[in-house]
């Protein structure tokens, strides 16, 4: 009875101070886990999917970098509507429609990095 308390204990503490490592992340909108789950329904890309959080001109967006070669990132709202495409494209610089991006966004939060091997 003992080790069953103290298993149990244990499992407290360890979700508690995972609670707190990710206490600054805002809560991610039902519709960027909705695309999480796509993105871990693909086969893995390379460079593996990542997706993070910032603040840009006064609203929490949420990027998912280019993958490879010609296909760009794609910067999406709260409500997962693509806002641009940052970078990644034929040029490189994305569709034009967000140059000013990457120096003014700020608070880069990782959310999600899909760690599953090839």
């Amino acid at each position: 009875m003992r080790l069953v308390g103290l298993l149990i204990l244990g499992i407290v503490f360890l979700s508690s101070s995972c609670k707190e490592e990710n206490a600054d992340i805002k809560e991610v909108p039902d519709c960027i886990n909705a695309l999480i789950e796509e993105i871990k329904a693909e086969p893995v890309w390379n460079p593996p999917a990542k997706v993070y959080q910032y603040q840009f001109e006064g609203e929490t967006v949420y990027f998912v970098p280019q993958r490879c070669c010609d296909i760009p990132g794609t910067l999406y709202n709260e409500s997962c509507q693509a806002i641009c495409a940052p970078d990644g494209g034929l040029t490189g610089g994305g569709d034009g429609k967000c140059p000013n991006f990457f120096d003014d966004s700020t608070n880069e939060k990782l959310i999600w990095e899909d760690n599953r091997s090839e």
